[in-house]
This record gives structure tokens, C-alpha cells and sequence, in this order.
């Protein structure tokens, strides 16, 4: 796991390299065991590397290979690196190193664009070929890995975090009106390419984008999720889709098990991240570490769910670590949160994964999580009620969109207000013939948009800013495809994920598979009181609020002076929402 940054403008004489030294500097949390930078024919390149596979420094970044004329940087991991690697030696090719960063570089040069087919893994890369002068710059298929994008006259700019390309120079840091509605109107998740600011567009996850000497540029989509149960499905009974499914899971579980480093887990004593530590338990996995986190109580809502924790840890005897963090700790961390996230994000569960990838960190640099289970199999709320919908549409948005746009209108100063983006998306999306009814149109949705943008963008930010790498089994792609054929009435069953839960009976306790669905708790911040509310109230009454004229003052006021009122319909605070981009703009001096 690593960051990269570059700046390609083959038609400019001017160097680079300072501006991408600038960049690379910035991602140093993500890389803290080595860089480098390489410079070539109006090509810069920045690498920080995280040292997880093949800790020796043949396997150094940026990588070239002169014999094959190709230079490259690579964030994530391929987890069938090994299996690619025989076959691409018995093509003849030969390796000086023993990771996967190797594998990705020679497998280009064997497949062209088409390598990206033969990966299982979390990637994002940026490929040069020496000769033409072509930039190849990728995104793996559920865009777990980050790719940020400026592109001028001549010139692409291109990082693995947000803040680390804005140190580029020379981008338009005005807020985007489409991604303005987008993050208050769907639960603060801007779809790719856009995001915030004007200037920075993110790669689509799924997504080759090439780039030619001459300025031309094209993308090609390589994966796209298919839902529905297939013809030969039919016949599938539930018995089975359970076996198929623990069948998926077990081998995405082992194959996130490649490093040469221990591999730990997240545990937060629900059912995913239970189900992992149980599959690897039953794999023959031995002295694992898990670690959870916990905050204290609020509102009456308890702020940890360490009796299930505890329940998982004592019944797999992992070396079990229990982080409780007081509220003191929470409100002085919250500006650290906010600088490490590339674009803001509302979940309250950000600071939560921050404090805990920083003690694991100290223990590790490589856990699995759980993230991503939900949107496959169908555990949210909204999903039962679109399994008799007759617009699919106007149900998800009743149920999922924080405000419509009447709302938003009302709340956001006219100058950025242009049209309902958001709702339009949705619709879209909900039109679109790929397969399924209305259950299976929502999970498509909110796997390939709403889980990049929000849960898994959140893992990767918050872990990352510790040098902590996070793998997400459920998030391997043939799992994901796998789910996607299960019948939808299988998965909302019974309040939802039923098939799962059924197939994990096999592994880990009830108490875990049947207690009441839980969420990282951080009750703190929903409820939005004492010093609480006086840090809010001091970022949105601020000079720098006010003269920036994004929220009108009435309707701010409304929701400063009640915020228990003001909740959206997935119970999170809309007070939150609007302060959290407020505190992130100003963390980034935006």
C-alpha cells in the first residue's frame, strides 16, 4: 500500500519536479517506508512506499524497466500476483524483484490495457511507456484505491489524496455547484469524476483513462456490475446460494491474507468483520490480532459494542485490543480527522476508524475490515421496503436522500443552487437496464457509487493516514458478482443480509448473527450538544463562513439553535453535514 503523485506535460518545457516533490511530501502517512521521484520526457512521477510485499528495495517505486521501455507507480495490492507471475514467466519474461508491483508492470506489457482483467485486487496505478510517450492511468473495479485528477491545457496532475494534489498548483479551488448538491442531498456521496472543488475530478472506479504525447485523451470502462438472477439461477436453492456464497468468501478472505507481514482485523463485533476473523480461524489462522474501538455514551445511545467484540475474540482466542476513547479525546482529534480526509465525509465513524488505525499501527501495517457487506447483501433499512416498489426511484430517494431539493434550495445561497443533480442521478440510475427489480437496482447503486464514495473511501483515508493498509473481502470482485445473481427476496429477508447471515451460521455465534444491527457508534456527534455544539457553532459563524456565502444565515440558524430537529432519514444530523464541509474546506485553507 502506497501513494503516488505525477504531472504529465509532454508538450511543456517547464520542470516538474518540484511541484510533484511538493505532492509526494504530502503523502508521506501513506508511504512512511520509502520514496522516490523519476523524471522523463515531461513526465514526473512521485512514489511513498508502505513496505507489505517483498520488503527489499528491489521492489522500490516508481519502478522501470528499460528493457521493456515502461515506468510505473502502483497503489494497493494483487492478490493473485503469484499465479500471474508463473504465468507470465512462462511467456518468457523475467523479474528482478519478488512483489506485485512487477507483476503489474510485465503484465501490461504482455496484455496492453487488458492486464487490468487478469488482477484480484485493490489498485490504482499510473503506467508510461517510454518509447510512445503514453500515460495509462487506472482504477480497480470498486474503486477501493483513489485516483484525483487535474487536467489543464497540456497538462494532467494526478494523486492518490486530494490535499497531496492540490499541492500541484495551479487548480480552480472553487466549490463544483453539481457535487454541492450531490453531497447534501445523497448522504454526502459525490459520484465520480466530480468532486467539490471545481479543478480535482477523480478517475471513475472500473476506469482506464490514456493519455497520448500528442494532449488527446480517452477512457474506457473495463468492468460493470450485472444484477439479477441469470436463467440457469433458477433452479439455485437457497442452501446453495448460502454454500456458493461461504465458498466466495472463504477464498477472498484467504487471498487477503498475501504479505510479508502479519495481517490482523478490525473487529467491531458485528457480523462481517465476525465472519472474517471466524473464516480465518477456520483456515488454521493463528495468533491473530483484532482490535475494536468504543466512545462514550450520549443522548442515551451507547457509544461501543465491545460485549460482541469480546464474544468473537474470546470464542477464536485472538490477542484482542480494546481502544475507549473519552470524549476529550474525540473533539481535540476532530481537526486531525478532517485533514486527512480527501473530500469530506459525514460519516461519524471517520473518527472512529482514525484513533483506531492509529493504535493498530503501532501492532501492524495490514488489517481486514468488514466494509462493503451491506451494499452487496442487502443489510441496510431501505432495502426491504423496494422489494414491492413500483418506482424504485422515488422510494430510494424517499428513503435514502438526506433532503430534497426544496430543502436544499432553501439551505444553500441561490448563486450555487442550479438543479435537483442528485435526484436526477438516482433516477437515472434506476432506469438504466442492467438487469433485476428495484432491491437489486439499489444494491447495484449504492455498491459501485455510494460504497466507493463514502464507507470504503473512509477506510482507506482514515487507515492510510497511518501508513495501515485495509483489505475488504467482500469487496472481492467475485464475490461481489457472485451476490449480485442471488435472488433479492434471499438478502432482505428477515430485516436483511439474511442469506449471509444463514451462511455464517456455519462459522461463527448466533449471539452475533442475531443481535440488533449495530453501527460504529459515535454518539457524540450525533447528537450535537455542550462543546459540541459551541466547536460547530464557532466554524460556521466564522469570518471564513461567512464570507465564502455558501448556507443562507436563516436556515443555518434553524439548524444551530435545534439540531436534535433537524435529523436526515438515515438518522444522522443535518447540522453535522453542513458543518462538516465547512471544517473541511477550512482544515485544506480552501
Amino acid at each position: 500500500m502506497c501513494g503516488f503523485a505525477g504531472i504529465y506535460a509532454p508538450g511543456m518545457r517547464e520542470s516538474n519536479v518540484g511541484r510533484v516533490e511538493r505532492m509526494t511530501r504530502k503523502l508521506a502517512p501513506r508511504g512512511p517506508d520509502g520514496e522516490g521521484i523519476l523524471t522523463r520526457n515531461g513526465l514526473a512521477l512521485g512514489h511513498r512506499r508502505l513496505k507489505v510485499i517483498d520488503l527489499s528495495e528491489h521492489a522500490q517505486q516508481p519502478m522501470v524497466d528499460a528493457e521493456l521501455g515502461l515506468d510505473l507507480v502502483f497503489n494497493g495490492c494483487i492478490y493473485n500476483y503469484r499465479e500471474l507471475r508463473e504465468t507470465l514467466q512462462g511467456k518468457g519474461y523475467r523479474f528482478f524483484s519478488d512483489g506485485d508491483t512487477e507483476v503489474v508492470l510485465k503484465a501490461y506489457h504482455a496484455w496492453g490495457t487488458e492486464c487490468v482483467k487478469h488482477f484480484n485486487g485493490m489498485f490504482a496505478f499510473a503506467i508510461h511507456e517510454r518509447d510512445s510517450g503514453r500515460l495509462v492511468l487506472a482504477r480497480d473495479r470498486l474503486g477501493i484505491k483513489p485516483c484525483y485528477l487535474a487536467e489543464s491545457d497540456g497538462r494532467v496532475a494526478f494523486a492518490s489524496t486530494l490535499p497531496a494534489l492540490l499541492q500541484a498548483g495551479d487548480i480552480d479551488t472553487g466549490i463544483d455547484p453539481v457535487a454541492l448538491n450531490y453531497y447534501m442531498s445523497f448522504h454526502a456521496v459525490v459520484p465520480a469524476p466530480f468532486t467539490l472543488l471545481k479543478g480535482i475530478r477523480k478517475l471513475p472506479p472500473a476506469t482506464l483513462r490514456i493519455y497520448e504525447q500528442d494532449g488527446s485523451h480517452r477512457s474506457e470502462t473495463y468492468w460493470r456490475l450485472q444484477v439479477g438472477s441469470r436463467e440457469e439461477d433458477r433452479a439455485v436453492t437457497a442452501e446453495e446460494w448460502q454454500e456458493r456464497i461461504l465458498a466466495s468468501l472463504r477464498q477472498a478472505v484467504r487471498r487477503r491474507m498475501v504479505a510479508d507481514v502479519p495481517v490482523g482485523v478490525l473487529l467491531s463485533g458485528g457480523l462481517d468483520s465476525s465472519l472474517i476473523v471466524g473464516l480465518l480461524a477456520e483456515q488454521g489462522q493463528t495468533d491473530l490480532n483484532t482490535f475494536s474501538v468504543g466512545f462514550e455514551a450520549a443522548g442515551g445511545e451507547k457509544g461501543d459494542e465491545f460485549q460482541y467484540s469480546d464474544l468473537i475474540a474470546e470464542h477464536f482466542q485472538t490477542h484482542h485490543h480494546k481502544i475507549q476513547v473519552p470524549s476529550s479525546r474525540l473533539l481535540e482529534t476532530l481537526p486531525e480527522t478532517f485533514s486527512a480526509m480527501s473530500e469530506p465525509m459525514v460519516s461519524y465513524d471517520n473518527i472512529g476508524f482514525y484513533l483506531l488505525s492509529q493504535e493498530v499501527s503501532k501492532h501492524l501495517k495490514v488489517v481486514q475490515s468488514g466494509q462493503g457487506a451491506d451494499e452487496v447483501f442487502g443489510g441496510y433499512h431501505w432495502y426491504p421496503p423496494l422489494l414491492e416498489s413500483r418506482d424504485g426511484a422515488a422510494d430510494y430517494k424517499r428513503l435514502f436522500m438526506d433532503r430534497d431539493f426544496d430543502e436544499y434550495a432553501n439551505l444553500i445561497q441561490s448563486a450555487h443552487v442550479q438543479s435537483d443533480f442528485a435526484g436526477a442521478f438516482v433516477e437515472q440510475q434506476f432506469a438504466a437496464d442492467v438487469g433485476g427489480n428495484a432491491v437489486d437496482k439499489a444494491l447495484r447503486l449504492d455498491t459501485t457509487v455510494m460504497l466507493v464514495d463514502d464507507p470504503v473511501k473512509r477506510v482507506d483515508n482514515m487507515t492510510m493516514a497511518w501508513g495501515l493498509e485495509a483489505r475488504v473481502p467482500f469487496l472481492d470482485h467475485e464475490l461481489v458478482e457472485l451476490a449480485g445473481r442471488v435472488p433479492a427476496e434471499l438478502k432482505v429477508r428477515d430485516e436483511g443480509k439474511w442469506v449471509l447471515k444463514e451462511a455464517a451460521r456455519q462459522v461463527i455465534p448466533h449471539q452475533v448473527i442475531d443481535r440488533p444491527k449495530g453501527y460504529f457508534p459515535v454518539p457524540a456527534l450525533k447528537y450535537i450538544e455542550g462543546p459540541y455544539l459551541d466547536f460547530v457553532r464557532d466554524a460556521l459563524e466564522s469570518s471564513r463562513a461567512i464570507n465564502r456565502g455558501l448556507f443562507n444565515r436563516d436556515h443555518l440558524t434553524q439548524l444551530l439553535d435545534k439540531p436534535t430537529e433537524h435529523i436526515t432519514p438515515l438518522r444522522g444530523s443535518k447540522l453535522w453535514q453542513v458543518a462538516l464541509l465547512e471544517l473541511w474546506l477550512q482544515a485544506h485553507q480552501l
